[in-house]
């Protein structure tokens, strides 16, 4: 089923020991809230409290979806970890700004910017190394 059909995708792009890079596309709302909570709670649960979110890709998000990310600050902070968001929209930042929760969150440019404020014993090697194919 391509993205373009499909109402969420979450996409791991990196899962190191304590820290996830995840990518967010689609649409985050009441249809999508609980697979995405889902999802990002099996992650932490496994070991990952630092979780980085790029959001290039979301194409929305209401206030459910800012429910959904709100609860995750909660558990990843909980654990001595974060939340970090990297890669925001204009639409997630009038939300954000709109329902002043920006200074909840921590938001970044990049998600190589978002890495730096990982420690660094928790820190993922960015961008991810793929293996090279064999011939």
């Amino acid at each position: 089923m391509s993205s373009e059909t499909r109402p969420l995708a979450v996409t791991a792009i990196v899962r190191e020991e304590e820290c996830a890079v995840l990518r967010v596309s689609g649409e985050l709302d009441l249809r999508t809230e609980q697979a995405f909570l889902a999802e990002a709670r099996s992650l932490v649960s496994a070991g990952h409290r630092f979780l980085v979110l790029d959001l290039t890709a979301l194409r929305f998000c209401d206030s459910r979806g800012l429910s959904c990310l709100l609860a995750l600050e909660w558990l990843c902070r909980r654990l001595a970890g974060r939340l970090l968001l990297a890669s925001l929209g204009g639409r997630m930042l009038r939300l954000l700004a709109g329902t002043q929760s920006i200074g909840v969150f921590s938001c970044f440019p990049t998600v190589g910017h978002a890495l730096a404020a990982v420690p660094d014993g928790s820190r993922p090697s960015w961008p991810p190394v793929t293996e090279a194919p064999s011939v």
